[in-house]
């Protein structure tokens, strides 16, 4: 493991009784298919121009029909359409939209995964033992809207930054750190995936990898480094992320089944302004 770095284990022990709860997580080669390919290439600083170092998309099948048989998963499609693109305008919610955020809410509540996480939020005297309580707080946490952009109105939220994807000043690509939203866009031609991103010959990836660090452009914007976790549900991610921000710790090493990965999560207020997983090894590599 590389210098400096302690893994967290009491919070591991946490997210590996996740990771075994998450039966919605899809299977790799099974569910869903990703094409590596290349390792992606530098990027200049503040440029768009990336070298293209993979010629076909990174999925190269999910299977949509399971996806939305899926409660959490149908609930979690229905909002990805919610939100303005650019940070600087103003974000509108109807009825219909704020109902969306509530039905996906009570979904991921119903998983064990959540409840498990509830447990033990509470435990840590962190989260309200009420669940309807709880669900207020997660809805300020990844529902209530904030000014990103001091000029204008709220403009956006932790859920629309995590897993939807917003841009600044037009010029650069903020948070997209969610798979199903990724093929959703690459589907329909709005992502183009360039590589994936490895430190050195160690760290390269599996097609069967859950976690992967990846380059890819959006609307014609580059991400340099960007990152995601692969197949699992969309309660794993928001359960582990509402953990971590919970605990008010910025970044935390922890040993995730065969991962170690290093969890991101800024606050911005009361809320989430960002959160991802960035893989540092698998498949015990480097430990």
């Amino acid at each position: 493991m590389a210098r400096g770095q302690s893994i967290n284990q009491e919070l591991s022990e946490v997210l590996n009784e996740l990771w075994k709860l998450d039966v919605n997580r899809m299977k790799p080669g099974k569910d869903y298919k990703i094409n590596l390919q290349e390792k992606a290439g530098l990027v200049a600083k503040s440029s768009n121009n990336a070298r293209d170092c993979a010629r076909t998309p990174l999925f190269s099948y999910v299977n949509e029909d399971k996806l939305k048989s899926i409660d959490t998963y149908a609930h979690f499609i229905n909002l990805l359409d919610n939100y303005e693109m650019s940070t600087g305008v103003t974000e509108h919610v109807t009825k219909q939209e704020l109902q969306e955020n509530h039905l996906f809410l009570d979904a991921v509540l119903k998983t064990e995964v959540m409840k498990r996480a509830h447990r033990y939020l509470v435990r840590k005297g962190l989260a309200q033992s009420d669940p309807a309580q709880f669900k207020s707080q997660l809805y300020d946490i990844w529902f209530k809207l904030y000014h990103r952009n001091k000029k204008g109105g709220e403009d956006s939220c932790g859920f629309e930054h995590v897993f939807v994807g917003e841009t600044k000043h037009d010029k650069v690509i903020m948070g997209l750190h969610n798979w199903v939203r990724f093929y959703h866009q690459e589907k329909h031609r709005h992502v183009d995936y360039k590589g994936y991103n490895a430190r050195n010959n160690k760290d390269t990836p599996d097609e069967d990898d859950y976690v992967l660090n990846l380059q890819f452009s959006w609307n014609g914007l580059v991400k340099p480094l960007g990152s995601c976790f692969i197949g699992v549900s969309p309660e794993f991610e928001v359960a582990l992320f509402t953990i971590v921000f919970f605990l008010s710790v910025t970044n935390v090493t922890v040993k995730v089944d065969e991962y170690l990965l290093e969890i991101v999560v800024h606050k911005f207020g009361h809320s989430i302004g960002t959160s991802y997983p960035k893989m540092i090894s698998s498949n015990n590599k480097n430990f």
